[in-house]
């Protein structure tokens, strides 16, 4: 907590010398997730607190920050002495989510620069964004579509007349944080051993790109403007994949026989990535459309088999050639106030190469009643389907129907559950004794 105490002493400080008012908002928010499976296992507990501060301590100038304080898990106490840890008894974690300084009509009047950590979003469509790949990845909770870690750098935009012009410097790659437990398992490639022999301990290493400009630095600029009512932008980046692929498979014998350990050699590949995107509406119909074209770096796999008397084996798994991801979305809301949400989405996140891209649809609902103070969400779905000529092992159906309850402004009570089924071949079907009874609250101020 010292971290925090910090960190509002500064910003109040800031305040104080410049006679400039914080404008403070945020929300609390507390998620709890109960298996429905064997013993009702909780599956999630979190309480965040969102804490947002913005101020102006210039005319020119606009300054800010945003964070979470969490208790995230459950007491990890195994000996007596933890008893006295409170670390292990109540984890608590301060996260610094954004802090960064606009400055506008920076040496002209046209151009405005922030500096800083920060979130940098790009894409038009509703939490699935193929073209929204600055920001790595924050697979923690792999539910919450679309949220990304900030990232440290700088931001300029140029208001060309009726075109602006965004141009992206991040200096330092950071890594995309993966989801923890059994939902690992979605993003993780199947293993396939050689006959005979059954899979013992697995451990890896990551080899992160080296701190340079050359190795580590992502760039990209962004070119939007308004045409017939349609939101367009033209974007680019030079960058990373920040989700790990692996370079090397080491396969050694175990102590037990006919089990074998696998280790393995993580790496970053380099990703040149064009997007274009667009949203408007026709009549009462809103759409948005993303498209993002791929161009990887080569990897070339090495399967180490020679502990095993087997020898090496090369292959290449990323082949440096265009692959595209892409997302066509509708909204409309009917007469009788039901509103519907439709995605179809081609290449999830960590899916590469053409030939191992999936498709998805996604499917959202609202309809608010009793003088919208209860909003049901009868439809809320996700659809995966990786193989249209074997669907019985390829296709996978998560069903999340929801009720909330608003009993006073700025207040929501939601209970809901996750129902998973698909087939073994499937990223959601591996997860599929996985299903589960969410209860949430938030409050906003």
């Amino acid at each position: 907590m010292k971290q925090l105490i910090t960190l509002i002493i500064s910003i109040g400080l800031i305040s104080f010398a410049r006679g400039a008012e914080i404008d403070w908002s945020g929300y609390l928010r507390t998620d709890n997730r109960l298996q429905l499976v064997n013993d009702y296992d909780f599956s999630w507990h979190e309480y965040r607190l969102n804490l947002t501060a913005e101020l102006k301590p210039f005319n020119r100038a606009h300054f800010y920050t945003n964070f979470w304080i969490r208790s995230l898990g459950f007491p990890a106490v195994k000996t007596s002495a933890d008893l006295g840890n409170r670390d292990k008894l109540i984890p608590l974690d301060l996260e610094l989510r954004s802090a960064y300084i606009d400055l506008y009509g920076f040496l002209l009047k046209n151009v405005d620069l922030r500096i800083g950590r920060q979130r940098i979003a790009w894409g038009t469509g509703d939490k699935i964004n193929p073209t929204d790949n600055i920001n790595p990845e924050d697979l923690e909770d792999i539910w919450d579509f679309g949220r990304h870690l900030s990232s440290d750098g700088i931001q300029a935009g140029i208001y060309l007349g009726d075109y602006t012009l965004n141009l992206i410097f991040i200096p330092i790659f950071t890594p995309g944080i993966l989801p923890a437990g059994d939902w690992r398992s979605t993003l993780m490639p199947d293993i396939n051993l050689p006959s005979g022999l059954e899979l013992g301990e697995i451990t890896d290493s990551i080899i992160l790109p080296e701190n340079n400009l050359k190795k580590s630095s992502e760039f990209g600029l962004k070119l939007s403007r308004t045409i017939f009512g349609y939101d367009i932008s033209l974007s680019y980046l030079y960058g990373r994949d920040d989700l790990p692929i692996s370079q090397k498979v080491i396969f050694s014998p175990d102590t037990i026989t006919g089990r074998v350990n696998l280790k393995t050699e993580l790496i970053y590949p380099g990703m040149q990535i064009a997007g274009l995107d667009a949203a408007g509406a026709v009549g009462d119909l809103g759409i948005w459309f993303e498209l993002a074209l791929c161009f990887p770096e080569r990897i070339v796999q090495t399967i180490d088999l020679s502990k095993l008397g087997m020898g090496v084996i090369d292959s290449v798994i990323l082949d440096n050639k265009l692959f595209a991801r892409y997302l066509i979305g509708l909204d409309y809301t009917f007469r009788n106030g039901l509103y519907i949400n439709l995605q179809y989405l081609h290449g999830f996140t960590g899916e590469r190469g053409k030939t191992n891209l999936e498709d998805y649809l996604f499917l959202g609902s609202e309809y608010l009643f009793l003088n919208d103070r209860l909003k049901l969400s009868p439809l809320n779905s996700s659809l995966e389907i990786k193989d249209y000529k074997d669907l019985k092992q390829n296709l996978a159906l998560v069903y999340t129907p929801e009720l909330t309850y608003y009993p006073m402004d700025n207040v929501e009570l939601s209970i809901g559950v996750r129902l998973i089924q698909g087939g073994e071949n499937t990223k959601f079907g591996r997860i599929k004794n996985d299903d589960e009874l969410y209860f949430r609250v938030k409050y906003s101020f």
